[in-house]
């Protein structure tokens, strides 16, 4: 079965409660597809991010392969 590495930031790794997790998955798996799958939205909001795989910047429609690095990267706020 694929795996993908996982690394989140900011506020997706406080949600998470890690900074990183291994991802299987048994299908073709679009890297929108796997955010929405760990942060589902349940209230209609859904904390806008880009994709990027290892290290490169992708759209959300980039397939997955095994042994990927994906990170999930919000908006950087602050003042």
């Amino acid at each position: 079965m694929p795996v993908v590495i996982v690394h989140y930031f900011a506020a997706l790794r406080e949600k998470k409660g890690r900074e990183t997790e291994r991802v299987e998955f048994d299908a073709e798996l679009q890297v929108g597809a796997l955010y929405e799958k760990l942060f589902p939205s349940t209230d209609g909001q859904v904390v806008p991010v880009a994709f990027a795989v290892n290290k490169t910047y992708v759209s959300a429609d980039y397939v997955l392969s095994d042994n990927d690095e994906v990170a999930f990267i919000p908006p950087l706020g602050g003042g």
